[in-house]
């Protein structure tokens, strides 16, 4: 169906709508907080083409996502991904790229040429070509609709082609390396195949097209992990799960099944490509589908959805922002101000345009995963494969709680409520007893990763030593959780999310190990984080506990019952002792009571500072935790280490400073975009670089517990900033930071104003 025509106030010419358009989006930003408080001066602008994919700018709409670049003396291209383009072999596939091909060429070698992302309207736009002969292309991806637009005026008339490519044509066995993408298939006789996508003959100058599974690894793994008797219980994830689009252009015409052409010139045309992933009987139903929902979405006229989409983006970026200045007497040659400010909102506006799908953000790579040139290897490629790994994933969802980005937050914890009731009937075949226990290398649907599991396994324990007993994830899950209700107060969250999950994780801990003697919990077998695969009483299970269970007692009498309430009192009681050591008149975190069997880099007894905030600033056992950092076996930062954010709690500003300073300047050399961090120990782009920077970065600003907000606890003198940051009980927070002194605070509500500590300021 064609896009129905614009209203009369639209019917003008391309140059006076898009004069409209970008006044509306004048007026957008003005209406947001003026000047220095807006997120236009972090615009990514090129005045080049790029040479392939690995120069693309990003953009979605929080579950569909673009990469987008222009060749020279080429055309524009852009991939489309989706957060639940799973294909039967659990990798998360690209729905295809798309080619658009303009005559005359704009993008001729030596032509002016301009592609700005333009943050405050989730947009990007290209002018190319000499000024006689110059073209705009506008693509966005909507923000609240499955639908990619894309609008091309041109000053004098000229040729439009868009081109459906997909290199998916046949089956194609993944081995050696490649086989990566796919790792949790690995390391046993499973063949990894990607099947071919189907190009639907075209209709109605309509393009379709998509990939459906017809075969699942589904019942291969629940097999090989001894989970047969639940097949039939729960439903296959992959089988008939088909993911693809459709591309409308009024104006344009079929000319083949994958290519749509303009008859002849015209000075503007609009390109939609609606996307769809569903589990349906058949490709037929799924095309149905996806035509009813093109239908609803064309429905809300163009200029009434990029409204909409401006609105949500305005939005966005005034809920919260960290501007960093220099001071005024610093050298006005110091850039690292402007590139931890830059880092921080496109680290924030990458994680927004695939944090509203039907998954999580994948730690390596998200949806803007693009070609390994120097292997040879397609945009579909990412190392470490589709799996969940929860220490990785987490770092994306920590500083949304300080952002006020709740609803990207809504994926991570929906993930797990829907595999909690799989991983109780897990526990209780594996173990004999109640609770559930999430594995750190989890399927978006449960179960461990195949190849983590071990092919042939009789289980119940996995054969990666690495991550063998690794399941305290579940507890840093229920922490993070509980920051979220602190600040929302959502009580449904409360009911239906939060508990749901804190009373299975709990009632594990509870049941899964013996007391010993002394009545105390002997976590034996035990590993502590990845690093030390041998341990007795680990640091993050028992600071997990001590940091978590307090707070699930103190919730409000409607949402935890006594029952509940005695389990967690009794487990709490019955906890050893957080491991700690005095040496020399000195004291300092263990990372387990006994441990051996070194054997990763992380610096688990630090876990006590971050995620599970026992020491630290306004704590009464702060030397504790600094001794602890002074003494940690590995010192470094970038991708997923913690030492920025675990300085931040502590009051170290210098070392927290120069860490968060080094990782948003610290980018994948082979990408052009500023933002696409890695491949560091995952993939590009690396999804905890980033985080991890924007975490130590808040709270260096800001810390909260309970009532207590402590401001500028970490913050240099050096540098000035504007900011406004969430704090629990709905308070926002928001002030500037002027030349070492604080020159304006706004709380709000006001009443929260005396929980404030100003820490640092003179």
């Amino acid at each position: 169906m064609p896009t129905p025509a614009l209203p009369n106030a639209f019917r003008l010419t391309w140059a006076t709508i898009f004069t409209i358009l970008a006044a509306f989006s004048a007026q957008a930003i003005s209406a947001a907080p003026s000047g220095p408080l807006t997120a236009q001066r972090y615009n990514v602008v090129w005045d080049s083409p790029s040479t392939n994919s690995s120069g693309s700018m990003p953009l979605g709409n929080g579950d569909i996502g673009l990469n987008v670049w222009a060749e020279p003396d080429g055309d524009l291209l852009f991939y489309i991904s989706k957060t639940d383009a799973w294909n039967e072999d659990d990798i998360l596939l690209k729905l295809g790229r798309i080619r658009v091909k303009i005559t005359p060429n704009p993008f001729a070698k030596g032509a002016p040429f301009r592609q700005e992302l333009r943050l405050p309207e989730g947009q990007i736009v290209l002018t190319a070509g000499p000024e006689s002969q110059s073209v705009t292309l506008r693509l966005w991806v909507d923000a609240l609709r499955p639908v990619i637009h894309l609008q091309a005026s041109g000053r004098n008339p000229f040729d439009l082609q868009v081109q459906l490519e997909s290199w998916r044509t046949q089956p194609r066995r993944l081995t050696g390396k490649e086989a990566d993408a796919c790792r949790e298939m690995t390391e046993g006789s499973y063949d990894i195949i990607v099947d071919p996508d189907t190009i639907l003959p075209a209709a109605d100058n309509r393009l379709a097209w998509c990939h459906r599974n017809q075969r699942s690894c589904y019942q291969t793994i629940m097999k090989e992990e001894q989970l047969t008797e639940l097949i039939p219980k729960y439903a296959d994830p992959y089988l008939g799960r088909t993911f693809g689009g459709l591309i409308e252009a009024p104006g344009l015409q079929a000319k083949s099944d994958t290519i749509l052409q303009s008859p002849s010139p015209a000075k503007q045309f609009d390109v939609n490509i609606h996307v769809l992933t569903a589990q349906t009987d058949s490709t037929t139903v799924w095309l149905d589908c996806l035509r009813k929902q093109a239908a609803q979405t064309n429905a809300t006229p163009l200029d009434e959805a990029w409204r909409s989409h401006v609105q949500w983006w305005t939005q966005f970026w005034d809920r919260s922002w960290i501007h960093v200045s220099p001071r005024v007497d610093q050298s006005a040659s110091d850039e690292s101000p402007f590139v931890i400010s830059r880092g921080y909102a496109l680290q924030r506006f990458i994680a927004a345009c695939a944090g509203r799908g039907a998954q999580p953000i994948k730690f390596n790579g998200s949806i803007f995963t693009v070609d390994d040139h120097s292997r040879g290897f397609n945009a579909d490629f990412r190392a470490w494969g589709g799996g969940y790994w929860f220490q990785n994933t987490r770092l994306a969802y920590w500083p949304m709680l300080a952002a006020g980005d709740f609803d990207l937050m809504q994926p991570w914890f929906r993930m797990y409520t829907s595999c909690l009731p799989l991983m109780t009937d897990r526990t209780r075949l594996y173990y004999k007893h109640d609770g559930a226990c999430f594995v750190e290398t989890m399927l978006f649907w449960g179960p461990p990763a195949p190849c983590d599991w071990g092919w042939r396994n009789r289980g119940p324990e996995m054969v990666n030593n690495y991550i063998k007993y690794y399941w305290s994830g579940g507890l840093e899950l229920i922490a993070a959780m509980l920051d979220y209700y602190d600040r929302t107060e959502d009580a449904s969250f409360a009911r239906d999310t939060l508990l749901s999950i804190a009373v299975a994780v709990t009632t594990f801990y509870d049941q899964h190990w013996k007391r010993g003697p002394d009545g105390k919990i002997r976590f034996d077998p035990a590993q502590s984080i990845e690093t030390w695969h041998s341990a007795v009483d680990p640091l993050p299970i028992i600071a997990g506990l001590r940091f978590t269970l307090p707070r699930l007692i103190a919730l409000p009498d409607p949402l935890a019952t006594d029952a509940q309430r005695a389990l967690w009192k009794r487990t709490l009681a019955d906890l050893p002792d957080v491991p700690i050591q005095t040496d020399a008149g000195t004291t300092f975190l263990l990372p387990a009571v006994k441990f051996d069997r070194l054997s990763n880099s992380e610096n688990p007894e630090l876990y006590a500072v971050f995620p599970y905030r026992l020491f630290g600033l306004g704590k009464p056992d702060l030397p504790v935790g600094l001794e602890t950092f002074q003494r940690r076996r590995v010192k470094r930062t970038g991708g997923w280490t913690q030492d920025a954010i675990q300085a931040a709690y502590l009051g170290l500003t210098d070392r927290a400073a120069s860490d968060v300073a080094h990782n948003f300047a610290t980018k994948h050399d082979g990408s052009r975009f500023p933002a696409f961090w890695g491949p560091n120990f995952d993939w590009i782009p690396d999804q905890d670089h980033g985080s991890v920077a924007m975490i130590a970065l808040q709270h260096m600003l800001m810390q909260c517990e309970g009532r207590k907000i402590l401001l500028l606890p970490a913050w240099p003198k050096s540098w000035n900033v504007e900011f406004k940051l969430h704090a629990p009980f709905h308070t926002t927070v928001e002030g500037r930071y002027v030349d070492g002194k604080l020159q304006q605070l706004t709380v709000t509500p006001a009443a929260r104003r005396d929980d404030v500590t100003i820490v640092s300021a003179d």
